[in-house]
């Protein structure tokens, strides 16, 4: 439970129908082996206690009182166990007879929740024998205890607050206003649904989907819990349909019609972030809130985290990925040049990804706008640390795609404005790069004035974060299509529109942008080859890009951040490593800000955006000490 991970299962039996006694011998076993698991919450079917399938026979006095024996005596046994147990059981309430979930934990019940929507339709009758929950909750006398009795219940550990849980029926989340959805809007983080669903041809199809779709839609978790073999046959078989979902994702299923056990590591502290973000996940009622305690354990991840989260691994997916993210650059762009009348572009090509990237965005958008390509003006500035190939790449490519082609070589003008600074040339600081990168946007501007134009921005979303731009230098643009797109996508965008054009001249020109290290190309270079590499200063692209997802996306603290990334770059990078670049990315993150809140605008193309004008706004001075005492201790642990 540290760091918002629960470990939670589903657990069907070879129920015995009408055998209370049988069933609850193998219900405790399983909860036992279970919380040996550090399993902390567990489903079991519906009415697993009797069996759901025993007809008439839920009216006899024996085996109700049974039934009530039984979950006293895993009451009783649950005294030494901390998981919560979710068991299906009839249960008399007055005068009626209600289809409920047991939770049970620690030596207590800590409630009844009964069946909302009772079906009777086609093989289903329980209306025969059951009633719907009431309206209302209730406390009733059960064991000598007041227990509550309702279907407006969220269950809240005291440990963990973002440990809540509910629970529904079966039939409940086949429904348009499922109880899980007002669930949800209450707080709980997680649905448990213990159920007894009939298989039937292409019924498993749609039973994931419904399942997997809820969980997205509510932003949670979802047990799933269905009844197996043992259930009678004399019209329909159970296929013991187990399904643990969080957020739209399938963590865990299981189908065998044998009795079997899934369990699943569910992150509810990234669930709860995620709702927070969404100002509309208000709750709708006063819904009660029974607590409990469940001790932390630090459970041994095996959770498989993707070291490239903005680059899908299938390459179908990612090809599809690619091909929508570059039209939305594109779409972006073009709406721009409608909305200003514009039809002449600046953009300055280095002969690197970025630059690339953006100059193919930027002929897209005039292919779909019919404007001449000689409207662009693309053009390369050389300097001190360009090298050949660089320079070649970005003529040949220029050339290529039939823009307008432009070399300047800014050295003279460098040299100009070092001698009115009082600059050494020779002394190779801050001033001496910064003074490159603002002289060539300086020419991309006055450019853009003498032709009528704007200057397209080509820096990504990796550089924004860690601020990675000379301020009012490449920093600045009048449009920047690559803005939200982070480094590790941008080499695959490239390799996407090479295969455009496959065995075209342009291709073998992208292929070796492709094969380039990623530098600013801003200290000389040594004998035609680069000597400032990017990684090597601010370190791997891989990783920055990593942090970025996971702290913007889901707010993870350093603790969290470095177990996902240990368990993404097993193997590549050892703790050490990773700590070095995770301090170096939240200094720039936070003392960075600054060149984010007055960047240019730019199509936002996924879930990550650092906009000020919407997805991220921070103060510019905020401080990043918190942040940094935290890696600090992970370090001497």
């Amino acid at each position: 439970m540290l760091d918002g991970y629960i470990k939670c299962g589903c657990a069907s039996i070879p129920v015995a129908l009408a055998d209370v006694d049988k069933n609850k011998d193998e219900i405790i076993r399983i909860m036992k082996e279970a919380d040996e698991k550090d399993v902390r919450l567990l489903v079991f079917p519906e009415l697993a206690l009797s069996g759901y399938t025993i007809e008439d026979l839920f009216h006899q006095e024996l085996l109700l009182q049974k039934v009530k024996d039984a979950i006293k005596e895993i009451k009783e046994i649950s005294k030494d166990l901390t998981l919560v147990s979710v068991i299906g059981m009839p249960l008399q309430v007055k005068n009626s007879l209600y289809n409920v979930a047991a939770v049970v934990q620690k030596g207590k019940i800590l409630g009844f929740v009964p069946k909302t929507f009772i079906p009777t339709y086609q093989e289903f009758y329980e209306g025969r024998r059951f009633v719907s929950a009431p309206e209302e909750n209730e406390y009733i006398m059960f064991d000598k205890e007041l227990v509550c009795f309702g279907k407006k219940v969220v269950f809240q550990c005291e440990d963990m607050d973002v440990f809540r849980f509910g629970v529904e029926i079966c039939e409940d989340v086949w429904v348009p206003n499922a109880p899980s959805n007002t669930l949800a809007l209450e707080g709980a983080m997680l649905v448990c649904n213990p159920s007894a669903s009939n298989a039937l041809a292409t019924k498993a199809d749609y039973r994931r989907s419904l399942i997997a779709q809820q969980s997205a839609r509510l932003i949670s978790g979802y047990l799933y819990c269905s009844a197996c073999n043992g259930e009678s046959t004399t019209d329909v078989v159970y296929s013991g349909h187990h399904l643990l979902c969080e957020n739209g994702s399938i963590l865990a299923e299981k189908q065998s019609f044998e009795p079997s056990f899934i369990e699943a590591i569910f992150d509810v502290e990234k669930l709860n972030t995620e709702r927070r973000k969404m100002t509309s996940f208000q709750s709708s009622s006063n819904y009660e809130v029974i607590t409990f305690t469940s001790e932390p354990v630090a459970l041994s991840l095996d959770i498989p985290y993707d070291p490239l989260p903005f680059v899908p691994k299938d390459l179908e997916k990612r090809e599809q990925r690619c091909e929508e993210i570059f039209d939305i650059q594109t779409q972006g762009l073009v709406q721009r040049l409608r909305a200003t009348g514009i039809q002449k572009v600046t953009i300055g090509i280095s002969g690197g990804l970025d630059s690339t990237l953006a100059l193919l965005v930027v002929v897209r958008a005039f292919e779909k706008l019919n404007l001449p390509m000689e409207n662009i003006y693309a053009i390369t500035m050389p300097c001190f640390g360009t090298t050949s190939r660089t320079k070649q790449n970005a003529v040949g490519l220029m050339e290529e795609l039939g823009v307008t082609s432009e070399t300047i070589d800014i050295s003279e003008s460098v040299l100009v404005q070092f001698k009115d600074l009082k600059q050494d040339p020779n002394v190779h600081d801050v001033t001496y790069e910064n003074v490159q990168a603002r002289t060539r946007t300086q020419i991309l501007m006055n450019k853009a004035n003498q032709i009528g134009g704007l200057v397209i921005g080509t820096g990504d979303l990796s550089e924004v974060a860690l601020g990675w731009s000379t301020y009012n230098g490449d920093h600045m643009s009048m449009y920047a299509v690559n803005v939200s797109v982070p480094k590790t996508l941008i080499r695959y965008l490239v390799e996407y529109v090479a295969h455009v054009y496959k065995d075209t001249k342009l291709q073998v020109y992208l292929q070796d942008v492709l094969d380039t290290p990623v530098s600013p190309e801003l200290l000389p270079q040594v004998n035609d080859e680069i000597v400032q590499k990017t990684e090597d200063i601010v370190g791997p692209y891989e990783l920055h890009d990593f942090f970025i997802y996971h702290v913007v996306r889901f707010g993870n603290h350093p603790r969290k951040l470095l177990r996902k990334a240990e368990l993404a770059f097993q193997g590549k990078y050892d703790r050490k490593v990773i700590l070095k670049w995770m301090r170096k990315f939240y200094w720039r993150f936070f003392t960075q800000q600054f060149k984010r809140s007055c960047i240019p605008d730019g199509p936002k193309v996924g879930s990550v955006s650092l906009s000020p004008r919407g997805d991220w706004r921070m103060p510019s001075d905020a401080s990043v000490q918190m942040w940094i005492r935290e890696i600090d201790k992970l370090e001497r642990e």
